[in-house]
C-alpha cells in the first residue's frame, strides 16, 4: 500500500510539474506576440483621419448627414487608436486639442445646418494645422478639399441622385 501511495504521488508530481513547464512556454509565447504583433504607426492613422477629413467635406457640402455623422465617427475612432496605440509619441499629448472643434461640427451635423458646418469645418482644419506646428509638423499643411478623394462614391444622399 506504502509503494502504491509514493508512485501515485511521484506521477501527481511529474504531472504538476509538466503543467508548470506548459505554462511557462505559454506565457513566454504570450509576452512574444506582444513585442511582436503589428501595431500601426501614427502616421497610419493621420492618414486615415485625412481621408475621413476629406469625406466629411464632401459629405457636408452635399448635406448628407448621415455619411457626414459616420466620418466623424471614423475620425474620433482614429483619434482613440492614437491614444490606445501610440503612447510613446509626444504627438499624442496634443490630440485632444481637436475636441471642441469636433464637438462643434457633430452639433452643426445634428441640426443639418450647412453654414454651421462650413464654418467649424474650417475651424476643425485649422486645429489640426495649429497641431502639426505645435508638434513640429508645420510642413504638413491641410487644406480644404476641392475633388474628392475618391472617384467611385457618390456624396449626394440617394434619393437626390
Amino acid at each position: 500500500m506504502k509503494c502504491l501511495f509514493l508512485a501515485l504521488m511521484a506521477v501527481g508530481l511529474s504531472a504538476c510539474n509538466q503543467q508548470n513547464d506548459n505554462t511557462a512556454y505559454l506565457q513566454s509565447q504570450i509576452d512574444s506576440l506582444r513585442v511582436n504583433s503589428y501595431k500601426p504607426g501614427f502616421g497610419e492613422f493621420m492618414s486615415s483621419i485625412q481621408i475621413h477629413h476629406d469625406k466629411l467635406w464632401f459629405a457636408g457640402q452635399n448635406m448628407n448627414w448621415e455619411l457626414a455623422d459616420f466620418e466623424m465617427s471614423e475620425i474620433r475612432e482614429s483619434l482613440d487608436d492614437i491614444k490606445k496605440y501610440c503612447t510613446d509619441r509626444p504627438e499624442a499629448n496634443s490630440i485632444d486639442m481637436i475636441e471642441q472643434p469636433l464637438q462643434n461640427l457633430d452639433n452643426a451635423i445634428l441640426h443639418k445646418d450647412k453654414e454651421a458646418f462650413v464654418k467649424h469645418y474650417r475651424v476643425l482644419t485649422a486645429t489640426c494645422n495649429s497641431c502639426h506646428q505645435k508638434t513640429a509638423h508645420g510642413f504638413n499643411v491641410i487644406t480644404i478639399p476641392t475633388a474628392p478623394p475618391f472617384t467611385n462614391q457618390l456624396f449626394k444622399m440617394q434619393n437626390e441622385k
